[in-house]
């Protein structure tokens, strides 16, 4: 399977990101996949390969490009507990930084990157995202909604903008929330802010997991929950992508 490692022209400079595709034979659906705080690294390379073998173009981004190249900061090959408060002591500032002003301006470059590739087919594209990734999803979603006709968060704090954000989203939306991050009241709150704004969605907990169960490189890990997730993201995006013509 082909991957790239690219470099996206932004209003800021230039984010260095990963891709993955099945093949050069024909053109894609696109999908847009921000990581989590940690970034790009092996776990987030081979979920977007997961991905592109369904059939997707997979465009991964360094969100935190500003700061540096990926990895951005140095990460141990497997996130426990014991390196978790060192790590995040050296992403809330990056993650602080990320305004959202920032977000919707690197929204449009990397939307637009995917508009320009050879290797991606017409039409809108998908969002996903995981942790924080997941609510960048979501902004990309309400910011620019005549190019995403998708979006997905998992384990993500997608409720942080308050319920007014939710007005703008047209795509079809699939929300994944860990158990510890969400009691079934807020839950609740979430689903009825989204049915005030007329989101097409389903929001769901995944029971036994804790934050960040899709992270195959933490201790938060989860292999059912993350099988879950790719069943609820493949449907969407199948629902939502797979019928878009394969040429320009």
């Amino acid at each position: 399977m082909p991957t790239m490692t690219l470099q996206i022209p932004t209003a800021d400079g230039r984010a260095d990101a990963f891709a993955a595709f099945p093949g050069h034979a024909r053109r894609y659906p696109g999908v847009l996949m921000y990581p989590d705080g940690f970034g790009i690294r092996p776990a987030l390379r081979e979920m977007a390969r997961e991905l592109a073998g369904h059939g997707y173009y997979v465009l991964v981004p360094n969100v935190f490009y500003r700061h540096g190249p990926a990895p951005v900061i140095e990460l141990p090959e497997y996130l426990g507990e014991e390196s978790r408060p060192a790590v995040f002591a050296q992403l809330m500032p990056l993650i602080e930084a990320h305004t959202v002003e920032r977000v919707r301006s690197d929204a449009e470059a990397y939307l637009g990157f995917l508009a320009t590739r050879p290797e991606v087919g017409a039409g809108p594209v998908g969002v996903t995202g995981y942790c924080i990734g997941g609510l960048l999803a979501m902004r990309t979603a309400a910011a620019y909604p005549a190019q995403v006709a998708a979006v997905a968060g998992f384990h993500a704090p997608v409720g942080a903008d308050g319920p007014d954000s939710l007005r703008h989203l047209t795509a079809e939306v699939y929300l994944g929330h860990a158990e510890t991050d969400l009691t079934p009241e807020s839950l609740r709150e979430l689903n009825q802010a989204l049915d005030a704004a007329g989101v097409d969605y389903t929001s769901e907990i995944y029971p036994g997991t804790i934050h960040g169960f899709t992270m195959s490189d933490t201790d938060a890990f989860n292999p059912s929950a993350l099988q879950r997730h790719w069943d609820r993201l493949l449907s969407l995006l199948g629902r939502t992508l797979d019928a878009r013509t394969e040429t320009r």
